[in-house]
């Protein structure tokens, strides 16, 4: 059973976001699932820190990028609205080139609050950052 409110459209989530942060350096969105999204990001000039690795900030902005989309399509929008509460993330390993790859899947999706754990890997799929999102969902 989906955990989403409506058909999710990839190609719109894309669309939404080029003239932001995510669209600035890259952010993709690329699969959905039931009960879960994921999103790429490239390790390039943009989200890389001066000694050439991933920037944790990017890292940060990836996972708030998954969670805040995944949260809003888990709501009725002309109803409520989301916004971030709080995010933590664990950096685990760096990495210089390629892609970063996080997954968002819920902890817990209430009538105030979600939050959100996403998974960000490299592209051989070893671990590297660990994010915990919470979503405070208001009403208009």
């Amino acid at each position: 059973m989906s955990i989403w409110h409506s058909e999710v459209s990839l190609d719109a989530i894309n669309e939404s976001s080029i003239d932001s942060a995510s669209g600035h350096v890259g952010i993709e969105f690329i699969e959905c699932g039931d009960d879960y999204i994921v999103a790429r990001m490239p390790v390039d000039h943009r989200t890389r820190q001066s000694m050439g690795i991933l920037n944790g900030g990017a890292s940060c902005l990836l996972a708030e990028t998954v969670g805040s989309h995944a949260a809003a399509l888990c709501l009725d929008l002309e109803k409520v609205h989301c916004v971030g509460l709080d995010i933590t993330a664990n950096h685990i390993r760096s990495v210089s080139e390629g892609y970063v790859y996080g997954t968002g899947r819920p902890i817990h999706l209430g009538r105030s609050t979600h939050v959100w754990e996403i998974i960000i890997r490299d592209d051989q799929e070893r671990l590297v950052c660990v994010s915990r999102l919470t979503m405070m969902v208001k009403g208009h």
